[in-house]
């Protein structure tokens, strides 16, 4: 089980948001930021924060840092690491199970990620073979993209997404993000897509778009 650092807003939540750092981060990057999140309309939430496994990183030189999977070259699509991407995928999967097994029907709960979460967070949320809350995603693009909709659970195959990405990003393309938008609207899935003038990272008016998403979502 991957560690993680839990916060509760109060006693027994009523949803489980599982937030997905990106690469060379931990669990704690994004305490502030859901710390902005106010969410009191649907009772209290547990935020769960996993740590991503230490693993070498090709395009860092090898060296090892906090990663959901490897990446061997610029372009994030050629040559994926999908033996990293798939264990990832187990270690999250499990993280929801456990949630589940503390009682959360699997519909109060969110995956939510930032660039390499987000790219987690669409592999592991589409392929989870019980009905989420909805799914998250900023800054991040569609792993093993081809092989998306032949290994969707059906039980997600209409799960509501949220999608936001900088024009300005220069990791993570602007481009691939709305790759992952199209791709998944191909599909049949609700996409909720923003974009705004900034660089890899958070703004304000991004927090205050998935505040509102997620209090509809979950109401």
């Amino acid at each position: 089980m991957l560690d993680t650092h839990v916060i509760e807003t109060g006693p027994n939540p009523r949803t489980t948001i599982i937030v997905l750092h990106g690469l060379g981060a931990d669990g704690y990057d994004f305490v502030p930021i859901c710390g902005e999140l106010d969410l009191a309309a649907i009772g209290p939430v547990r935020y769960v924060f996993p740590h991503a496994p230490q693993r070498p990183v090709t395009i860092n030189n090898g060296y090892v840092m906090r990663a959901w999977y490897d990446i061997r070259v610029v372009d994030l699509q050629r040559q994926e690491d999908e033996a990293g991407l798939r264990e990832s995928q187990r270690q999250i999967a499990a993280l929801i199970d456990a949630e589940r097994a503390r009682g959360m029907p699997a519909e109060r709960i969110v995956l939510m990620g930032f660039s390499q979460g987000c790219a987690m967070t669409l592999m592991t949320a589409l392929r989870y073979p019980e009905r989420l809350g909805g799914a998250v995603g900023m800054s991040g693009y569609l792993p093993l993209a081809p092989t998306t909709a032949a290994e969707r659970h059906a039980a997600n195959a209409d799960l509501p997404l949220f999608l936001a990405h900088g024009t300005q990003d220069p990791i993570v393309a602007h481009a691939r993000g709305a790759a992952a938008r199209d791709a998944l609207r191909a599909l049949g899935h609700e996409v909720q897509w923003h974009d705004y003038p900034m660089p890899h990272s958070v703004c304000p008016e991004e927090i205050a778009h998935i505040n509102a998403w997620l209090l509809a979502q979950l109401a």
